[in-house]
């Protein structure tokens, strides 16, 4: 019996807090895609299949011919930036995509100007900019940002929202007391504790408002009790931590694949080398040890050294990211990962990921609004597990709970929720003869 899904027609409002190379990428992307000029590569929602049944029907559809996603040539694109250029220009300085693609996009570029930001350098210190909101307290912010909310939503004759995170990594803040409840951090934003940088405020406004939220940095952001509970309280779906794209995607990619066959890790050393204005921010060892967090989770997770000590309780992790502005968006991602196999014999992988950023980013906030928005039609308000697929940190139903890296156990829970929203047999992968011998006993 499939959930009751609400109807996807009408226009879906994309809000996005930080319009540079990755909000611009995107909505450039989507334009592009609508206009017949590229392909949606890259995106689940728009290129990925899901089976149905058994191998032996055959039945493998479009994820969006399979369940009612939001209609990408119905999108509104809006969102907020400490610097007022409008998206062409953005996008031009950003210097993800060629001038020729970005011309033939022009007019409906320069016609997305980003709205005055909630911006504080005390989180981001590398940055700074004068299109900003101005207030007496953060609660004032808050006020100011749910109305422009309001007004995009107006404007634009948006029937839904949804909400990613696309700024900056802040300062690495740990949560503490003001974060607890939702009226301990509704009494910190009346009276400015600094323990609840912008990112937060973006997250309050959006759940307040019922719009759906994903955050594509470190950041605490959503992630604190008091957030939490607000989700649950307003019906909201939120998600997550940090995209997962260049360096990371291929962690969770070997590395459940040398745990499968049962091969040691003695150490892994990863290094980042990145232009961009990310580049530049994680320049700050304050921002950096947010990421820094981020990244060195996922092994961790994948591996279960408690459970497999002799293969991984003395693996050595690092991670370094060097700001290099010769290399622009296009990030270098190399691993040195030293391995053992049999009687402890020792082995080198070495892996050079020569990706761009931004072009790995921005289908996965294309597909976590479209999946929010999914979310939120089907009621599913809170922490949407089964969109891990998507981040570095996932966030989990309690603090207690280890979260799934390995993107293919992943995979699975993503498809096998819509499966189950569809009302369809979610998939076991224990072969047909073991599913009917369940179905006699049953």
């Amino acid at each position: 019996m499939s959930q009751d899904i609400a109807s996807a027609d009408g226009k879906l409002g994309i809000l996005l807090p930080g319009m540079g190379a990755v909000a611009t990428t995107l909505i450039a992307g989507v334009l592009a895609v609508n206009k017949g000029i590229a392909k949606p590569i890259g995106s689940t929602s728009q290129m990925g299949t899901i089976r149905l049944g058994k191998r032996t029907e055959d039945n493998t559809p479009l994820i969006k011919d399979f369940i009612p996603l939001a209609d990408i040539s119905k999108i509104a694109f809006g969102g907020w930036d400490l610097f007022e250029e409008n998206v062409f220009e953005s996008a031009t300085h950003a210097g993800v995509l060629d001038r020729y693609l970005l011309e033939q996009l022009k007019p409906e570029l320069e016609a997305i100007k980003p709205m005055t930001a909630v911006f504080d350098r005390k989180y981001v210190t590398k940055l700074d900019g004068s299109h900003v909101k101005t207030g007496a307290t953060k609660m004032d912010l808050v006020d100011q940002l749910r109305q422009d909310i309001n007004d995009f939503k107006a404007k634009n004759n948006c029937d839904r929202l949804a909400m990613v995170w696309c700024g900056s990594t802040e300062i690495y803040i740990e949560e503490s007391a003001v974060h607890q409840t939702i009226e301990s951090l509704e009494e910190g934003m009346r009276n400015n504790d600094e323990n609840i940088p912008s990112s937060m405020l973006y997250a309050y406004a959006a759940i307040m408002e019922g719009v759906p939220y994903a955050n594509g940095a470190p950041n605490l952001s959503a992630d604190i009790p008091a957030l939490i509970q607000l989700a649950k309280q307003q019906n909201v779906p939120i998600c997550g931590k940090d995209f997962k794209t260049g360096q990371t995607l291929m962690k969770t990619i070997l590395a459940p694949g040398f745990k499968t066959r049962s091969l040691g890790i003695a150490g892994w050393f990863s290094t980042n080398i990145l232009g961009n204005r990310d580049g530049e921010v994680l320049d700050d060892p304050a921002s950096f040890k947010t990421k820094e967090m981020s990244k060195l989770s996922v092994l961790d997770s994948i591996l279960e050294p408690e459970k497999n000590p002799d293969l991984y309780k003395d693996l050595y992790h690092k991670v370094r990211i060097n700001y290099y502005p010769p290399h622009g968006d296009n990030k270098e991602g190399w691993d040195n990962i030293d391995i053992f196999g049999w009687l402890g014999y020792k082995m080198q992988i070495k892996v050079d990921f020569l990706c761009r950023d931004s072009i790995l980013a921005a289908p996965l906030v294309l597909d976590l609004a479209i999946f929010l928005d999914l979310a939120s039609r089907a009621n599913m308000g809170g922490i949407q597990e089964w969109l891990s697929f998507f981040f570095k940190a996932p966030q989990t139903p309690t603090k207690d709970m280890q979260p799934i890296h390995d993107i293919f156990k992943q995979e699975m829970k993503l498809k096998n929720t819509l499966r189950y929203m569809q009302g369809e047999d979610l998939i076991t992968h224990l072969g047909q003869d073991y599913d009917e011998k369940v179905k006699e006993k049953v």
